[in-house]
């Protein structure tokens, strides 16, 4: 992103870093925090009707999809957890793309049968995997909704039709000759340049889809004209993706068991696989519990050292076992067992250990909203379409996702592609419990594999250095993939890495654009209230009453 776009996207983003909600006996209170003001505001308007979380979650997806195209859409996937207030259950919703039933583990290999380079194989048709977003959304909807489908979407049908001002993160990855969208002129003026900051951009085909869509039901994308032209739009340029009709009418959202753990006094939850962000981000807090960590000050090298010693055992625990738990075995019980995490835990000591490769920087197309109703029900989403504008394959006014490119290139191992799969992902939607079995928090991401020590070190901030929310996100990131410790550019973390590298860590300093948006509760005497934290980085915010 642009300096002046980034500027101007702090500035955005930190009007809005607190919101107060009071949650009084009584008294209906509700919060929404999303990555665009417009999105937020669709989903506070569906909850003033009464709706649920539920019902919020479809109305701020369809938003997104407009004003923020590079990140997510009807054209992507997403992973939800649902708290439903009512009954105390938890619900994990997997709407991630499964790929194509011609796909073959060959896939992402050139000629000679070495990986291709991430940007090629990101471009076209061939990374397109079946979009899930949509129909997870009407599972969900199904079972904790209360206002009608249709309404849904009418704030964001309305938007794309009379238009909406064009943001600066938005225009600033339209800028980019690398991400651009191919045939994709509405974000374009005349002469080929980007549309500017504030500028009306109205997209009404995009309009057209939602409201097939919320006439019609999820079916609407997945059959008839809709799929139609998604099957062609996969099937033209240079890298067909050999999607076919019954690829995505075959396509099914599915409930899962959510993965969860304790840490410290608190009950961790998150997304079980296809994602490996829940095993992650629960490895990581307990290996911390194993290891002077608890010891170390808050922001210091000692503090970066441990978490990022978890992250590289995680991290290898991540690339052996997780993948699609329909096709292999995943060992979630084992790899979150007390005794197994002990044994784990000895792999960290005082040094830093010999790194493995540095992971490829992620510049990723992915978004994360909260939203907690007047009845406490809470929604953790995360929604991709994984690199900025997906695939750039540009149909009926959405882009669709590259996420195919989320498996292993190098056939073998449990992310290998393969036909009707979902490919691994690090998405990592989070709820907190306290003793009492309340929420305590909701957080979760975007950021691809960064994503992990994105949410781990904010479960830390406020779990274990009592930062408030806000504060907690808006901290430096850092952490390791596996690789070397990695510091956020441009922060007070830098002189960090002088300290570590003499404890034995490589250490890579770069950019780490996160994208966290969480929602907490905080007791105050006998009341609560919510409050909510963005992501200074972007250009989100919190609406409540």
């Amino acid at each position: 992103m642009k300096h002046s776009a980034r500027e101007a996207c702090k500035r955005a983003a930190a009007a809005a870093l607190f919101l107060f909600c009071a949650l009084a006996h009584g008294e209906s209170r509700y919060l929404v925090v999303a990555a665009n003001p417009l999105a937020a505001d669709a989903g506070a308007s569906v909850l003033r009707q009464g709706g649920t979380a539920a019902d919020a979650a479809v109305a701020v997806q369809a938003m997104l999809g407009l004003v923020e195209p590079q990140s997510s859409g009807v054209g992507g996937g997403a992973f939800l957890l649902y708290w439903s207030a009512k009954d105390r259950s938890l619900h994990a919703y997997d709407g991630r793309e499964t790929a194509p039933a011609s796909a073959r583990r060959e896939r992402f290999l050139d000629a000679q049968g070495k990986p291709l380079p991430i940007f090629e194989a990101i471009a076209g048709g061939r990374s397109v995997g079946v979009p899930g977003a949509i129909r997870m959304l009407e599972l969900a909807h199904s079972r904790h909704g209360r206002l009608g489908w249709e309404e849904l979407f009418a704030p964001a049908i309305f938007s794309a039709e009379e238009g909406f001002a064009v943001s600066p993160r938005l225009h600033a990855l339209l800028s980019s000759d690398r991400f651009a969208p191919r045939s994709a002129t509405l974000f374009y003026e005349r002469d080929g340049r980007p549309k500017p900051v504030g500028a009306k951009l109205v997209n009404r085909d995009y309009g057209a889809t939602l409201r097939a869509i919320a006439q019609k039901g999820a079916d609407a994308l997945y059959k008839g004209r809709i799929a139609e032209d998604i099957v062609r739009a996969v099937a033209s340029g240079a890298a067909p993706g050999g999607m076919t009709a019954v690829d995505l009418a075959a396509y099914r959202a599915v409930e899962r068991s959510p993965v969860c753990g304790p840490y410290r006094e608190w009950r961790v939850c998150s997304m079980p696989p296809p994602s490996s962000g829940g095993i992650a981000v629960l490895q990581i807090l307990a290996l911390l519990e194993r290891t002077p960590f608890p010891q170390a000050a808050p922001d210091s090298a000692d503090a970066a050292h441990y978490f990022a010693e978890a992250g590289r055992l995680a991290f290898r625990d991540r690339a052996r076992f997780v993948g699609d738990p329909d096709f292999t075995t995943v060992p979630t019980a084992k790899l979150l067992s007390p005794a197994y995490l002990d044994d784990w835990a000895k792999g960290i000591g005082a040094r830093g250990r010999r790194a493995a490769p540095a992971a490829q920087g992620e510049v990723p197309g992915t978004s994360h909203f909260v939203i907690v109703d007047g009845e406490g029900n809470v929604a953790s989403m995360t929604t991709s379409i994984e690199a900025p504008f997906g695939s750039r394959v540009f149909v009926d006014g959405f882009l669709l996702n590259n996420e195919l490119t989320d498996f292993d290139f190098a056939p073998g191992g449990p992310n290998e592609v393969g036909p009707g799969k979902r490919p691994r992902s690090s998405m990592a939607p989070t709820i907190v419990f306290d003793r009492e079995g309340n929420v305590r928090l909701a957080i979760g991401s975007a950021g691809g594999s960064f994503i992990i020590n994105y949410v781990a070190k904010t479960l830390v901030a406020v779990l274990d250095w009592r930062r408030d929310l806000a504060s907690a996100i808006a901290m430096p990131n850092f952490g390791s993939r596996g690789g070397p410790v990695e510091i956020e550019l441009g922060t007070r973390y830098e002189p960090l890495a002088a300290i570590l590298a003499e404890r034995g860590h490589e250490v890579a300093i770069r950019e780490m654009e996160s994208g966290l948006h969480g929602l907490e509760r905080v007791q105050a005497g006998p009341a609560a209230f919510w409050r909510g934290g963005v992501d200074p980085r972007r250009e989100g915010a919190a609406r409540g009453d």
